[in-house]
């Protein structure tokens, strides 16, 4: 059987096993006084009300300009309608200039798209940042709570729920939602 160094992937977690299982004999550490935890970074993000508060937020902004964009989208369709409609019975200056302007505005609609997206991402990104760093804050403070020599995460092929702190971190997470 492989030993869990060797299941794991990813190198960060390997490093973190490696060292933990080498560290034991060195410093002459029986392995009831080193305590390890695992934490499962999902569970916390879902079940965190700091996730919820975020994307809540996020998706009021994003709603606000698709709501635009959706009238800008209807207002072309309406111009697209009045050419297919009237484009014949138009002279020849009317016509360029409603196509003129059904192009002009299908580059800014494009546009506004593309910035919709861009800026989405952006904001995502951002938020999710800042709860990334409070929750490494949290895990800080709980671990040295409980007094936790080393936290796992992530690439974990098993743990047993009495070295799974995900729980108390969500909880402290509540905790300070609450207290804002």
């Amino acid at each position: 059987m492989p030993s869990p160094i060797a299941i794991t992937r990813r190198p960060r977690v390997r490093a973190l096993l490696a060292a933990a299982l080498l560290l034991l004999p060195v410093a002459g550490i029986q392995a009831s006084e080193f305590r390890i935890a695992v934490i499962d970074p999902n569970r916390i993000v879902e079940e965190s009300p700091q996730y919820e508060e975020a994307r809540a937020m996020l998706s009021n902004e994003v709603m606000e300009r698709e709501a635009e964009l959706l009238e800008q989208q209807e207002d072309l369709d309406r111009l697209n309608e009045q050419l297919e409609r009237d484009g014949a019975l138009m002279s020849e200056d009317e016509l360029k200039r409603l196509q003129s302007d059904i192009r002009a505005r299908k580059r800014r609609l494009r546009y506004a798209q593309a910035e919709l997206q861009e800026d989405f991402a952006l904001r995502q990104t951002e938020l999710r940042t800042k709860l990334v760093k409070q929750v490494e804050e949290v895990v800080r403070q709980v671990a040295k709570e409980q007094e936790i020599d080393l936290i796992l995460s992530e690439g974990l092929v098993y743990f047993s729920q009495r070295v799974d702190i995900s729980g108390d971190v969500v909880e402290r997470l509540k905790q300070e939602f609450e207290a804002r």
